[in-house]
């Protein structure tokens, strides 16, 4: 009667650590004679890799702006279904705040004709998302270093729990930093066609003068060539002038996209090959 409870005794009284090991033990020897079918599955998944990756650069580099918006709508929604799979309430909770108050800037930003005072609320709001993600991930990226060094042990942290806050701190950091960007250029674009200093097709139907904003359309009080304490002033590709601070992270932030919008489309395209082959 002992002996047969004792083994359960053992596996309740394993750390976490020691009973992830335990289950990588007994994965290896599941799949032990199985290298042949492996290499293939791994050929399959290299493969898959590849090719994806050459017509997304394809589509991105022919449809730009289709390629953007599916890419941007995935974001949104793929980290959604892993939230609600495996219960990270608190991510799902912080994307739900997110997501309803970007909603309401989209919407206000896509409104005919434009309030004047939506191009200062959007601009405030993907701001704040800037500055917010940027420290976060910041931080983030301390964490990790912090527990790297060792210097937690300093405060008695565990250096498993420094570095899950580390990490994820540092995806919500790029995660929400990436979003905002994306929503910024999808505001931007509609509120400069609306104010009509740029069209999509013929000529646009107001011009700007040199010292008004090309966004909110009040007048400039940063030189370009100044330093504002607050706003700073940009010139755009087009000749017009935007007041404006870095609320695009720039192409440091591109990667992010591949790895949470497609990477989860290309391991399940794998998945499916691998299923109808009979490979496990």
């Amino acid at each position: 009667m002992m002996a047969a409870v004792h083994p359960q005794d053992d596996l309740l009284k394993m750390t976490h650590r020691e009973n992830w090991k335990l289950q990588h033990e007994r994965l290896h020897l599941k799949h032990r004679g199985h290298e042949a079918m492996h290499a293939e599955m791994v050929m399959i998944l290299i493969a898959t890799l590849v090719v994806a990756q050459i017509l997304l650069v394809q589509w991105k580099q022919r449809h730009h702006r289709s390629y953007n918006l599916v890419t941007l709508v995935q974001m949104w929604v793929v980290p959604l279904y892993f939230t609600l799979k495996l219960y990270w309430w608190r991510f799902l909770s912080m994307w739900g705040v997110f997501s309803v108050v970007t909603s309401y800037v989209i919407f206000r930003a896509t409104r005919k004709p434009l309030s004047c005072r939506t191009p200062r609320m959007v601009y405030k709001w993907f701001l704040l998302i800037y500055k917010l993600s940027y420290a976060v991930g910041v931080l983030g990226y301390l964490a990790i270093m912090f527990t790297m060094f060792g210097f937690n042990v300093f405060f008695r942290i565990k250096a498993e729990d420094s570095m899950d806050v580390g990490v994820v701190m540092l995806f919500y950091g790029l995660y929400y930093g990436v979003m905002g960007r994306d929503f910024a250029e999808i505001c931007s674009d509609y509120m400069a066609s609306t104010i009509g200093y740029y069209s999509k097709g013929g000529m646009p139907s107001r011009s700007l003068s040199s010292d008004i904003c090309a966004v909110c359309g009040q007048r400039i009080l940063v030189d370009v060539e100044e330093e504002g304490f607050i706003e700073d002033t940009y010139q755009l590709s087009c000749g017009h002038i935007w007041e404006k601070t870095h609320v695009l992270y720039g192409q440091l932030l591109d990667w992010l996209r591949y790895l949470v919008a497609w990477q989860p489309i290309i391991i399940g395209v794998v998945h499916g090959i691998n299923f109808s082959l009979g490979l496990e």
